[in-house]
């Protein structure tokens, strides 16, 4: 079986190595030895200042929108995973899409302006499948109007734009470290940002919202990693570099075997260092998506359709149309990406994608 992702797994022996750390000082959680190391190690790996580990990736969006959302609307893109819009609902707060550039597939920040309003907080945007919204326009708007902005990067792992990682733009950024990214921690996040005083408040805030022991700074919750995660991610860090390089090895296979015309890829923004987390295919319709999907499932291959239905249309956003977004979600597909994908997989699934665009172009023609 072939699927979209496979979890990398270290050597069981590092991770053991790392295990045994905690039987012999007995600490769990609660800001272990291990967590502080990661957090150094990831602030040294990514050229960032401020990181705080947490539970997974969304929980961190969760903190800042109960923090700087205050109950007012948040600007947000249509096209991402379903935790970003249901995080701003979750936290009270009402979002406001933007439709997509069709090209980079993140927020047009040509349209952003016009959908501020007086209640307007923050505006949360996701750079999708790694890619980077383009940030210098975002933050002339949020300086005009004094909007906070929270950037969802959780595919962002490694990605650098314009010679620096892009967890250092917006106020705040958040990533996960789930079992089915690049890097991971089995179930975990992080989140980033720039200033002393903001990572104060998102520290406090993810731990009950402690002072000490006795003493609280306000509201909180819990949101803390515990040290067996941790030693997976210290684990897999050690491989970073070759999990980058192995799915770079995947993603120029798919850029020389699948040419047709009638697959659109998504444009990676200039100035990015990209670190190869999807493969997103967009097709010329529905239908085709579907049978090639139907195909690849006949063969024991399972990509998926990230990110399907377009947010606007859940039930619970009740969002105005979203053209591109909608056109988008409906056609895109993505591929298996993974280290180790061998290659006479990568051939087969090539070779099933191509039969099936061949035969709908004979198809048409005859028609």
């Amino acid at each position: 079986m072939i699927n979209v992702t496979k979890t990398f797994l270290p050597p069981l022996d590092e991770y053991i190595h790392l295990v045994k750390n905690i039987w012999d000082t007995s600490c769990l959680t609660n800001r272990g030895p291990l967590i502080k190391k990661l957090e150094s190690d990831l602030a040294h790996y990514l050229r960032t200042d401020k990181i705080l580990i947490t539970s997974n990736g969304t929980v961190p969006i969760q903190i800042l929108l109960k923090l700087f959302g205050r109950g007012g609307e948040v600007i947000t893109t249509p096209f991402s995973y379903v935790a970003t819009t249901a995080s701003i609902v979750w936290e009270n707060c009402t979002p406001v899409f933007v439709d997509i550039d069709p090209e980079h597939l993140t927020i047009d920040e040509t349209k952003i302006e016009a959908a501020i309003t007086e209640r307007t907080t923050c505006i949360l945007a996701t750079h999708v499948f790694g890619n980077p919204c383009k940030v210098e326009v975002i933050e002339q708007l949020a300086n005009k109007y004094g909007l906070f902005v929270i950037y969802d990067a959780a595919h962002c792992f490694g990605v650098k734009y314009n010679g620096q990682s892009v967890f250092n733009y917006g106020n705040a950024s958040t990533c996960s470290f789930h079992a089915t990214k690049l890097f991971h921690t089995g179930e975990g996040g992080a989140v980033f940002c720039q200033s002393g005083e903001l990572y104060d408040k998102i520290f406090y805030t993810h731990n009950f919202g402690h002072k000490s022991q006795l003493d609280f700074h306000g509201l909180g919750i819990n949101a803390k990693l515990s040290e067996l995660n941790v030693a997976m991610g210290l684990a897999v860090l050690n491989h970073i570099e070759h999990i980058i390089q192995d799915r770079k090895r995947v993603v120029a296979f798919y850029d020389e075997y699948l040419r047709s015309p009638k697959i659109q890829r998504m444009k990676i923004r200039e100035g990015t260092v990209w670190n190869y987390s999807y493969y997103p295919i967009i097709l010329e319709s529905e239908e085709t998506l579907l049978e090639i999907q139907k195909t690849l499932n006949k063969n024991n291959i399972f990509p998926r359709r990230y990110f399907y239905p377009s947010l606007n249309t859940i039930q619970y956003t009740n969002g105005r149309s979203m053209p591109e977004s909608e056109f988008v979600a409906q056609r895109i597909l993505c591929l298996p990406l993974y280290v180790g994908l061998e290659e006479s997989s990568l051939e087969l699934i090539a070779d099933l994608i191509n039969k099936v665009l061949l035969k709908n172009d004979r198809i048409g023609h005859v028609v």
